[in-house]
Parts: structure tokens; sequence; C-alpha cells
């Protein structure tokens, strides 16, 4: 019985057939996407046959300097995987931004809803001199209603296996089901300092570290792309995990 009580929990697994891959954070770096993706698919092909899932972590907008452009690639279907786009709360910020939320718009500009904008064609007089209402008419002229109906029907999480995929994290000690959007979309504590073993290992992007962070119980793989030129995948195969990483 001691035995028993001692041995270590199996490692997370994909089912067997299954390969995934999960992109962190882009915010606006088109040119870091386009390159992640070729990696991929270069990875995925040097490999054996498999039924392959690319997951983009959300925060596709903001800070970077094409937002349009990673929006408009993210719509497209692969043709080497599937994909699945969840959303981040920067996408949820502009989503409520847009809605008429003055409050969130202000909140948006700030953290870099001004280059997403001005990716989209927004002038920088209206982004700095129209007064709210005006400007959030300028902006649905231009951004295509498609591309907010797509942000906003993106889901907050997926699970895979013994992997849940979410842009913020989870609330520990809570079950999947009872999960919320809120701290889906922005939790740091008390989910970043948990050693909890969740109900599954987290992937997730959100806080930024200059390393991925690769936990029992969490993997966090957002190294600041917009900043830092390097956009991080995270690799699974049945046990196996490894990282890919532009520049």
């Amino acid at each position: 019985m001691l035995g028993f009580l001692n041995r270590k929990p199996a490692p997370p697994c994909l089912p067997a057939g299954l390969r995934a891959y999960a992109i962190g954070d882009v915010h606006g770096r088109l040119d870091l996407l386009t390159e992640m993706l070729a990696r991929i698919r270069e990875d995925n092909a040097a490999r054996p046959p498999a039924e392959t899932r690319v997951v983009l972590l959300g925060d596709l907008i903001d800070r970077g300097p094409d937002s349009a452009g990673v929006v408009d690639l993210a719509m497209r279907p692969l043709d080497f995987a599937s994909l699945t786009v969840l959303q981040g709360n920067h996408e949820a910020m502009m989503l409520q931004a847009l809605a008429g939320d003055h409050e969130a718009l202000t909140g948006w500009l700030r953290f870099g809803g001004s280059e997403s904008l001005r990716s989209w064609g927004v002038s920088l007089e209206a982004i700095e001199r129209y007064e709210y209402s005006r400007l959030i008419a300028a902006c649905r002229a231009v951004i295509p209603p498609a591309q907010l109906r797509w942000l906003a029907t993106r889901p907050r999480g997926l699970q895979l296996g013994d992997y849940y995929f979410v842009h913020a994290g989870i609330r520990p000690g809570v079950a999947l089901h009872r999960q919320s959007d809120q701290d889906r979309l922005w939790i740091r504590e008390p989910f970043l300092h948990s050693t909890a073993r969740h109900f599954a290992v987290i992937v997730h992007g959100h806080s930024v570290t200059p390393d991925v962070e690769l936990l029992p119980n969490r993997i966090g793989i957002d190294t600041g792309a917009y900043a830092s030129g390097t956009l991080t995948a995270l690799g699974l195969d049945g046990e196996e995990q490894w990282i890919l990483q532009t520049g």
C-alpha cells in the first residue's frame, strides 16, 4: 500500500494519433505568426502522420503593428492542421469598447488598442481627437463586421486529453464546468503561484515571462513576442513535449 501511495502521477498525455501545437500571445506581430506557422508545418511534416491541431491562445491583437493582418490570417484555414483560436482579454476589451463601453475604450486604447486601430486604417487624428462616440463609429466603419463577429464567437478554452488550453488560466480548486470567463481571460493570481494539481495541465499565455514556464500543473508560453521578437509554441504528442520559437 505504501508503494502505491508514493507512486508518481502518470505524465500528461494526448490521445493516440493526435498532435497539438499551442501558440502564445501574438499581439499584432503578423511577421512572427507567419514564421511560426511555417516552423510548425515543417516540424509536423518531419514527424509521423497524425491528426494535427493548432491552437492560438488569444491576444492576437494590440501592441504590435499589424493586428488587422493577424486576424485576417487567423481566420483562414490551415492546409496541414485544424486551427482553433481562443479569445484573449485584449479581444474582449476591443469588443466591449466597440459595443459602446467608453470605460472599456479608455482601457483598450491605453493597452495597445491604438496600434490595432491604426492597422485597420483608423487615423491617428481620430484616435487622439475624436470624442468617444464618434471614434467608435469611425472604428466600426473600417473594421469588417465579419471579423468582429468572428472574434466575438471565439471559445474561451479547449481540452485535449490531459491538457486544457486557455488564455490566462483557471481558478485553482474550481471544477472545469464552474470556471468563469473572467478568470479564463484575466486571471494571474492565485493561479500563477498555485502548486495544486488541476483537472488538467493548463497551457496558457497572458502573463509574460522571458522563458517558457514548464511546471507540473501549468505551462506558460507568453514570451512577450510583440517586444522580444520571440513567439513561442508548445508541441505535444502522446507524453512528449517540445518548444518551437521564432528568432
